[in-house]
């Protein structure tokens, strides 16, 4: 479907029942990211799970979207559905959007999952360090790419978009959260470390973390038998 301005977000359906969970993925991810998740949980809930654009089958944003922007595209989706009350599955990226759709439309969200999430700034003198150089270099018209391998392999309005979200501290939206919420994060995930995830603790007063041994930045697929009961209990009961 297309939403506000003009960019088409492909979506699907999964399962039965009149509760909805819906799975926001990581970036660069799609629709298969949590397809096999949706599949194989045990919540005799329906699934509605996305494409952010530009991923998947989804466009290009025609504008640049930062969080609010991919928040309110989720909304038009939702609308469309007539789907008013539902849990989410988040991941990543998608981590981000979950945190300020929750903290925006407050009484729509049941409970939030948040895996391996996104969404907090930290310092970080080895980043500090690259921005530094990188303005020096600059001054003198030598231009380097510092960019990580998500940036780099963007197209230019893409970068824009994504320089938007990574610049967004959500903090001030966490720590209005109210409704039950599991974090999960892997023990080894070096792309959003323990220390967002212990951040998150502390902001999301309902909040539980659960730390998965010998898992990454993809918990959830690291250790899927190990995250399909946490996810099944915290949703299911």
């Amino acid at each position: 479907m297309k939403v506000f301005d003009g960019t088409n977000v492909n979506y699907i359906v999964l399962g039965s029942g009149t509760e909805w969970v819906i799975f926001l993925h990581g970036w660069g991810g799609s629709i298969d990211s949590f397809k096999f998740v949706a599949e194989n949980l045990k919540l005799n809930k329906r699934c509605l799970i996305l494409d952010f654009p530009p991923f998947g089958k989804s466009t290009e944003p025609k504008t640049i979207w930062g969080v609010k922007e991919y928040a309110r595209a989720l909304k038009e989706v939702l609308d469309r559905e007539k789907i008013e009350k539902f849990d989410i599955i988040s991941h990543s990226f998608g981590g981000r959007v979950a945190i300020y759709f929750s903290s925006v439309y407050t009484d729509m969200v049941n409970k939030l999952v948040l895996i391996d999430s996104a969404g907090i700034k930290i310092k970080s003198l080895k980043k500090e360090s690259k921005i530094f150089l990188y303005k020096i270099f600059k001054h003198f018209g030598i231009q380097l790419n510092f960019g990580s391998s998500d940036y780099n392999s963007l197209s230019p309005h893409m970068k824009k978009c994504f320089s938007k979200i990574v610049n967004e501290d959500l903090k001030c939206y966490a720590k209005t959260i109210k409704l039950p919420t599991l974090l999960i994060y892997g023990e080894k995930d070096k792309d959003t470390p323990l220390c967002i995830a212990k951040k998150l603790n502390k902001l999301i007063k309902s909040s539980k973390l659960v730390i998965i041994k010998n898992a990454g930045h993809f918990a959830y697929l690291d250790n899927f038998y190990e995250c399909k009961p946490l996810l099944e209990n915290f949703l299911g009961g």
